[in-house]
């Protein structure tokens, strides 16, 4: 039985019930007339958005009460910022999505933005078209990012990798063994690409992709795309 056929497992499973029904979005910012149209329109094409908030506080305590697939987040929030709280969710439940929506194209921001865990970075003058299609980009797990900014962060992916990595102790374990198909798409991911753009060059399905990608981070014991492409660079597979 090749790998593409071979029984998911049980967080795969786990991941294909939830993305049967509606995609559960929750959307977080202190705008009241912002917040509420972007949760208007997401509702209107078919999301299921299961709670709002206007602070960090309250969105860490919403987004752990309904256990959203996607959180829709503001980074300036009062009580705690939209960073911290993403830092804090997806510490919590590494299969949150968290797409950042602000008014700032900061490159710091961004950039801290995705080393706290977030999926993906939008910007609040994108249009509803493309909100929908980023919400949904981000639901199966695909970076999304508004335009300019997929290489600033892959650049950052580069300088992190170029910083000396600590020592390993003698008694640390051997790194686990990848199979040939997850080396290859962690490899592609590495470059850059989209789960979509894997699975055409590929030949294999987006689901395909994505589990290959989940049971990497899985061995490698990471925890999101930023380290994972850290540890690819690192072994100069972006190279290859």
């Amino acid at each position: 039985m090749s790998e593409e056929q071979a029984e998911p497992r049980v967080d795969q499973q786990v991941d294909e019930e939830r993305t049967a029904g509606p995609i559960r979005v929750m959307v977080v910012d202190d705008h009241p007339m912002w917040r509420d149209a972007v949760a208007r329109d997401l509702a209107e094409a078919g999301f299921d958005v299961v709670a709002t908030a206007g602070d960090g506080e309250q969105a860490v305590r919403r987004a752990g009460a309904v256990g959203p697939d996607v959180l829709v987040l503001d980074l300036n929030l009062p009580a705690k910022p939209g960073v911290q709280v993403c830092k804090e969710l997806v510490g919590a439940n590494p299969r949150l999505r968290v797409l950042v929506l602000s008014a700032s194209g900061e490159h710091a921001d961004v950039l801290e933005a995705v080393k706290s865990g977030a999926t993906g970075y939008l910007l609040k003058s994108a249009s509803t078209a493309e909100l929908i299609d980023a919400v949904r980009r981000t639901a199966v797990g695909d970076p999304v990012f508004t335009p300019g900014l997929a290489g600033l962060v892959l650049g950052e992916y580069r300088r992190l990798a170029s910083e000396p990595a600590p020592a390993a102790g003698a008694d640390e374990p051997k790194a686990p063994q990848l199979t040939e198909r997850e080396t290859e798409v962690l490899r592609l991911v590495a470059k850059g690409l989209s789960y979509k753009q894997i699975a055409e060059r590929l030949v294999i399905s987006h689901r395909t992709v994505q589990n290959h990608v989940q049971n990497t981070l899985g061995k490698l014991q990471l925890h999101n795309r930023v380290e994972l492409v850290r540890y690819a660079i690192e072994r100069g597979l972006d190279d290859a």
